[in-house]
């Protein structure tokens, strides 16, 4: 599945999980060691701020700050800066030209592809603190399992950026996979 196709399906699954976080859950601690759920909400906003410029070969554009939004337009704002980095993804040459990761300068296709994982964990983060159902289509969730396989090196597992692998039941789904690959413990 291509990295254009991934995000298209990814990206209003975020939005609908997003939509569905009630004002007292905002605090909740996430399997993402360290946030909250407004932690996470403001990582992806940013994130997907920073990135939809740089995407557009625009890399001095402004970058929202998140961290100064109520809990209430968190759910917005997440689904525009989303919106907005499908939009930059689609762009011309948006793939093929070099950006800045926090991971290093990388093609365009490469953050792109990193950005499936983030925001296919990060919605699963948000989703099981929420109390939520969220389960992606399995050949999704192979994709962009297969990309995490491909992306993440053992020197991400720094426990900031990913942890070490957690082990899963044998008849775990690919989700569950995915995100123990990622270090989130998913109880065995």
């Amino acid at each position: 599945m291509d990295v254009i196709t991934q995000l298209e399906s990814i990206l209003p699954t975020v939005s609908n999980v997003a939509d569905r976080v009630r004002s007292d859950q905002f605090d909740e601690p996430t399997p993402c060691a360290s946030y909250k759920v407004r932690d996470l909400f403001s990582h992806m906003i940013a994130g997907a701020s920073q990135f939809a410029p740089q995407l557009r070969g625009d890399p001095s554009a402004a970058v929202a700050d998140p961290d100064s939004l109520s809990d209430e337009e968190r759910p917005a704002a997440l689904r525009a800066a989303l919106e907005d980095l499908l939009a930059a993804a689609k762009s011309p040459g948006a793939l093929g030209q070099t950006v800045h990761a926090p991971f290093g300068a990388v093609p365009g296709e490469v953050l792109a592809r990193f950005l499936t994982v983030d925001a296919m964990v990060h919605t699963w983060d948000i989703a099981t603190a929420t109390g939520q159902k969220y389960d992606p289509p399995e050949e999704l969730a192979a994709s962009v399992l297969a990309t995490a396989h491909d992306l993440i090196a053992a020197d991400m597992r720094d426990g900031d950026t990913f942890a070490t692998e957690t082990p899963v039941p044998a008849d775990a789904s690919t989700l569950v996979r995915l995100v123990a690959f990622t270090g989130r413990a998913v109880g065995v």
